[in-house]
């Protein structure tokens, strides 16, 4: 399934990008996630949990892949 994210700002942290769509139910099981290798970032593995994510990047974790948009300015 595809979820589209829009990033307020510049960019959003890999383990907050995790809570925000309800992949993970907290920043601790969303870290344990990370650190297992579970979460992969643009086809790589990423380990860091503050990894700054922008628009234009996909993030996979399970059978969803999140993909970050930028934030349209009415």
């Amino acid at each position: 399934m595809l979820i589209t994210l829009a990033v307020r700002g510049e960019f959003i942290q890999l383990d907050q990008l995790l809570k925000t769509t309800g992949l993970c139910h907290s920043g601790g099981f969303a870290h344990a996630e990370i650190e297992a290798g579970r979460v992969v970032v643009d086809g790589v593995v990423e380990s860091r949990k503050r990894a700054k994510l922008r628009p234009g990047q996909r993030v996979s974790y399970g059978d969803e892949t999140v993909e970050l948009v930028a934030e349209s300015v009415s």
